[in-house]
């Protein structure tokens, strides 16, 4: 499956250096280099648990990836997200920043004194700035 999303991204990057001329080139550049650093996260994300359960590319002017992965809340206690942030320590890569989002949102969670709900979702839109958003539970509105 990740081959398949991997090719539809190549693909997608060459449509996008091509329907893109309008903008410059390092700000072309840098948006491919953004989305390319995350596809090549997500199998890490895969490898400590999350599965990956809605992809979506968007070509545009300012092009966004928007990825959301699942898993039990069960799965990522306080300990484990400290433990896979301190694996990671002193790297500013996005594995980094879901994890420090996640442990941000742990911490919220437990000061407001509400159980942890099925599935934890992470949502990662990728745009030329990176939105990362956690959640426990589906939402009703979105």
């Amino acid at each position: 499956m990740f081959d398949k999303i991997k090719d539809t991204i190549v693909m997608a990057g060459e449509s996008l250096k091509e329907q893109a001329s309008n903008l410059g080139d390092a700000a072309k550049e840098k948006g491919y280099q953004l989305i390319e650093q995350w596809i090549s996260t997500l199998p890490k994300l895969e490898a400590y648990g999350f599965k990956t359960t809605y992809f979506a590319f968007n070509l545009s002017i300012n092009p966004m990836l928007e990825v959301e992965m699942q898993s039990t809340a069960a799965a990522f206690p306080m300990g484990r997200v400290q433990a896979i942030l301190e694996e990671n320590k002193g790297k500013t890569s996005p594995v980094n920043l879901v994890f420090t989002t996640l442990k941000t949102t742990i911490q919220l969670h437990e000061r407001a004194r509400i159980a942890p709900i099925d599935p934890l979702t992470i949502k990662i839109r990728v745009k030329l700035s990176p939105e990362i958003r956690v959640s426990y539970g589906d939402p009703i509105l979105e």
